[in-house]
């Protein structure tokens, strides 16, 4: 790669050009394998699966995938927490070239039904607690077969045989149904020989569901290329992990792209140990930490917000902890100093996005890589080039310190939108990614991400879609208008709020409002607050003006 300004920079050790290994995610699994058989791969719950074990059932599971009928190019969709049966599903698509789809498992059946439909998949891997939902959502989407998974598959003891006494038997099995398929039973049934592949760089190998830049679900398309790439150029970054016994804490969900590249696929690339955290608390976090004891640990502002607030933080070890990463989102400085005086470790802010398979610039780390600056997502990533372009035509370079439209490219980048060429040609111009994001580069080239060039809110570091959250309260037969914002929250770091105008004569409270959107939207998505109106801002084509509503919002904080 060319020089670039931001080069010097790079803590020590860290190149600007990478010498990309080819190898497919799946194909790293099999080597550390074959290298490292006893090496433990995955902890959950306490029960651990080596790397030989887990490679294992990814062969396993490849054959019984064939055996269904899946093929090279057939759309597998997992919806799951962070489980065992999550990493050996996906890399068990990617070994025999099928493309992984996965979902929130917090998505409403009518998010979940449009996702399942717009990307054709045919497979479903899901959780017991989820799997009657799906059987009978399975009418209305292209799904043809679901494979149950259940939290006590790998559990140890006593464990296993406790949760389904406590669950009430929900995590019993499923009663036969045609189509629908045991985890554990199809693992048992397959033998453990390496499938046969003719899987290329180039072959999609992932579907991530996004907003992208305007709002629209859309089907973000990356390729093992991408994706084994990515990963490279990510652990790169991070030097000071490059020796010696590594543990990390994966509390970020899989189904989130930061949570796939940065957790699951770190981890199977450098052959680390992976703590799965299924359920992300503060608490059960903290317990972790200090139980395992992991030298690194990605995850998001709310959590880092929720173990520093914590009562009992004092309780817990957490000095182990050599690097810390936090995305999706903007980190207090006032947490990030308590977080280093407690750990002696900083926390290292990165940013990127979907199309960027994840990563496209962050702070410093290690040797050289103290120039890390408070408030600032660093500078870009190795193979990476950034610029800052005018807002109205995205074609003029704007100087240090003045803001613009961040625009990305690099090896990382997607393919495009799946089905949708227009929302693909918008986005890629000249190989260069518009974000969407309004930032600015200092003289250093450390890039400031300012706001969001449309109206998409960031709330724990889940991407909302204030749009999405007007349709259904537009559904409310009492609401003649309303409208979905931002607004700031100290927790997480924004949330949402509505403004809602009743029709003549309705008398709503909050309260109803907020119940009436808990039964049609995943629950990040419910407005925490209400205000009712007598009328919206509006343009004189008769938009809504959001942007006005929250400097109203903004405004009133700001005088209390």
């Amino acid at each position: 790669m060319q020089e670039r300004p931001w080069h010097k920079h790079y803590a020590k050790g860290v190149n600007p050009s990478i010498e990309f290994d080819e190898r497919s995610m799946a194909r790293y699994l099999s080597s550390h394998a074959a290298a490292t058989p006893d090496k433990k791969a995955l902890i959950f719950q306490g029960a651990s699966m080596t790397y030989g074990d887990l490679d294992g059932a990814v062969n396993r599971f490849s054959n019984a995938l064939l055996e269904l009928g899946v093929k090279k190019g057939d759309r597998v969709a997992l919806l799951m927490p962070n489980i065992p049966q999550f990493v050996i599903a996906c890399y068990s698509a990617w070994k025999i070239g099928a493309v992984v789809v996965p979902h929130n498992p917090l998505y409403t059946d009518d998010e979940l039904e449009y996702q399942l439909n717009n990307s054709e998949s045919t497979v479903l891997v899901t959780l017991d607690l989820l799997a009657e939902r799906m059987i009978k959502l399975r009418a209305r989407t292209g799904i043809r077969k679901i494979i149950v998974a259940h939290i006590r598959d790998y559990l140890g003891f006593p464990l296993k045989q406790l949760i389904p006494l406590i669950a009430r038997d929900k995590h019993c099995s499923i009663p036969g149904q045609e189509n629908v398929y045991e985890f554990m039973d199809l693992i048992k049934q397959y033998p453990d020989l390496e499938p046969v592949s003719d899987t290329d760089p180039g072959d999609l190998c992932l579907l991530m569901y996004t907003g992208g830049t305007t709002g629209v679900s859309k089907g973000v398309m990356l390729t093992h290329e991408n994706i084994s790439k990515m990963t490279q150029i990510f652990v790169s970054w991070f030097t000071p992990l490059h020796k010696g016994e590594v543990t990390e804490i994966s509390s970020i969900p899989f189904f989130h792209v930061y949570g796939l590249g940065a957790c699951m696929d770190t981890c199977i690339i450098m052959g680390w140990t992976n703590v799965l955290i299924p359920r992300p608390e503060a608490e059960i976090l903290l317990k972790a930490i200090h139980k395992y004891k992991p030298r690194f640990l990605p995850t998001v502002p709310t959590l880092f917000i929720g173990m520093m607030n914590h009562p009992k933080l004092a309780r817990f070890d957490l000095s182990s902890i050599d690097v810390c990463l936090s995305g999706a989102s903007p980190l207090p400085a006032e947490i990030m100093k308590k977080f280093e005086s407690m750990t002696g470790s900083g926390i290292t802010e990165f940013y990127g996005m979907t199309e960027m398979s994840a990563g496209a610039a962050g702070n410093p780390v290690g040797d050289g890589g103290s120039d890390a600056r408070v408030g600032s997502v660093g500078i870009p990533l190795s193979e990476t080039d950034l610029r800052i372009v005018d807002i109205e035509t995205g074609t003029m370079d704007m100087p240090a310190g003045e803001a613009g439209e961040i625009i990305l490219r690099g090896p990382q980048l997607t393919q495009g939108y799946y089905n949708m060429p227009e929302e693909t040609a918008h986005a890629i111009r000249d190989g260069w990614l518009y974000t969407g994001d309004i930032g600015r580069l200092d003289d250093d080239n450390y890039l400031y991400v300012i706001d969001r060039k449309k109206d998409m809110i960031i709330a724990s570091g889940y991407n909302i879609y204030p749009r999405d959250i007007d349709e259904v309260l537009f559904t409310h037969p009492e609401i003649a208008s309303a409208c979905a914002v931002g607004v700031p929250d100290e927790y997480r770091g924004e949330t949402v709020k509505a403004f809602v105008v009743l029709e003549p004569g309705a008398s709503l409270t909050e309260e109803d409002v907020i119940s009436y959107c808990r039964e049609k939207l995943a629950v990040y998505k419910v407005p925490k607050i209400v205000e009712f109106i007598d009328a919206l801002p509006t343009s004189s084509a008769g938009k809504i003006l959001r942007k006005e509503l929250r400097a109203m919002e903004l405004e009133k904080i700001n005088k209390n």
